[in-house]
């Protein structure tokens, strides 16, 4: 007797339709296409998980930029100055800020400029200082 493996390919086929159910014309109604229909849309899908990512990064770097300039301040600038004042807000959040409570990120700005000439007094300083070698 032949051995056809019919009720777990049934499933395997039924599943790949329920999937495609949405889908318009044969790509929802025969397997070989809606098989297709689906990997393509699933590829599609992790493409665009990442692209996501990229995407709202950017829009939170266009916001911060744009609230830090009103400021006075480059995005460049701004974001240097905070990792010298050591803090550690990444750009989701400072967006936030910048579209929603301004004076706390004015405060961030104020906070960010304050470190920058910390820290250029500081490399100032290093060059400025004697260097000596022992022989």
């Amino acid at each position: 007797m032949r051995v056809t493996n019919a009720p777990a390919s049934r499933k395997r086929r039924k599943k790949m339709l329920q999937r495609a159910s949405g889908y318009r014309m044969r790509r929802s109604k025969l397997y070989r296409y809606a098989k297709d229909a689906v990997m393509h849309g699933l590829v599609y899908a992790y493409r665009d998980r990442k692209a996501k990512k990229r995407s709202f990064r950017n829009l939170w770097q266009v916001r911060i930029n744009a609230a830090s300039r009103a400021a006075g301040m480059t995005y460049s600038r701004f974001i240097e100055g905070l990792k010298a004042a050591r803090i550690d807000m990444d750009r989701k959040v400072l967006a936030d800020l910048a579209a929603t409570d301004t004076a706390a990120f004015g405060k961030l700005v104020q906070i960010a400029q304050d470190a920058l000439v910390a820290k250029t007094a500081a490399a100032a300083a290093a060059v400025a200082a004697p260097v000596t070698v022992k022989a």
